[in-house]
């Protein structure tokens, strides 16, 4: 990358504010986050990039991680696993290598304009490819080197008709309470089991994140969830707070990052009492609840799937 002089560019974006101060690793002892390192409210706000770059082609080059972090996501690069960042809120929804134009962006693999770069132990990406990546439009402002990124709308529908007409059939399996009853005692035989962001299968890393848990859980009682929590949405029929049973759904926002807050971040299993058990941060496997404080603030809908 050939490097003109560098300019100041404001990134301006709707972000939560103080989200993930720690990236989903601060809790207090109720299980909920710290009210300093997750806030439900949103502000519109930006910050000033001194490190970007104007190539010889005029693209424009920024750090990754502040500007995804500008959003509210945390980003770890995987030891050992290629050179990949992984981006997301609980979960990893979006992945990107050097290198590689090819990516992965909530849930679906796209091929970006131009592939990320390693420059001084940093990954750089242009605005063409974050663009791609977030699904959301990336504008400048020449004149005062502002960028802007929108919330992905043209998502929204997407997500819909994939909803409508999954790739492969799904069936509610009907469940007693005894059942249920079982479920969310196996769901607890986990407490305490640590968090990690992307976890790998738990046979293999002993570690979940909050999709790959409620995957783990419904795979033992023959329900085949997909990886993601935006994915997992898709499947069985909505249910409103009052017909909540345990065994349900439950989804959570990214607070202010999708337009509506359609897309969810994180999801957890309803255990009743209007409790419900998730994987978030430290201790990693907890019983939070749902009625009252953070997480009643950041509800997107509940489903069943069983």
């Amino acid at each position: 990358m050939n490097a003109t002089p560098k300019k100041l560019l404001l990134l301006s974006s709707v972000l939560s504010a103080a989200v993930l101060a720690t990236a989903c690793g601060n809790t207090n002892n109720t299980g909920q986050p710290r009210t300093n390192a997750v806030n439900p409210s949103v502000q519109p706000q930006g910050y000033i990039e001194k490190q970007s770059d104007t190539d010889s082609s005029g693209k424009t080059w920024i750090p990754l991680e502040p500007a995804a972090k500008s959003l509210g996501y945390r980003v770890e690069e995987e030891p050992g696993g290629g050179g990949y960042a992984k981006i997301g809120y609980s979960d990893v929804m979006y992945k990107v290598r050097p290198g590689s134009a090819e990516a992965f962006s909530l849930g679906k693999t796209c091929t970006l304009p131009e592939a990320p770069i390693r420059r001084d132990g940093k990954i750089y990406i242009t605005t063409g490819s974050l663009s791609k990546l977030f699904q959301s439009k990336v504008s400048l402002n020449p004149g005062s080197s502002e960028i802007s990124i929108d919330t992905p709308r043209e998502r929204i529908a997407d997500d819909k008709q994939n909803a409508a007409a999954p790739g492969k059939p799904f069936r509610i399996q009907s469940m007693s309470s005894d059942q249920a009853g079982e479920l969310i005692s196996y769901a607890k035989k986990y407490l305490g089991v640590p968090y990690d962001f992307g976890a790998a299968p738990y046979e293999e890393s002993k570690k979940f994140d909050c999709s790959s848990f409620t995957r783990h859980v419904f795979k033992k009682f023959g329900v085949d969830l997909p990886r993601l929590a935006k994915d997992q949405d898709n499947l069985g029929r909505s249910v409103s707070r009052q017909q909540l049973q345990p065994g349900d759904l439950i989804f959570f926002t990214v607070p202010g990052r999708f337009d509506r807050d359609t897309i969810p971040g994180h999801v957890g299993i309803y255990i009743g009492g209007g409790e419900f058990i998730h994987t978030w941060g430290s201790p990693g496997v907890q019983i939070s609840n749902l009625d009252s404080g953070y997480w009643n603030n950041v509800i997107l809908h509940m489903r069943r799937v069983l």
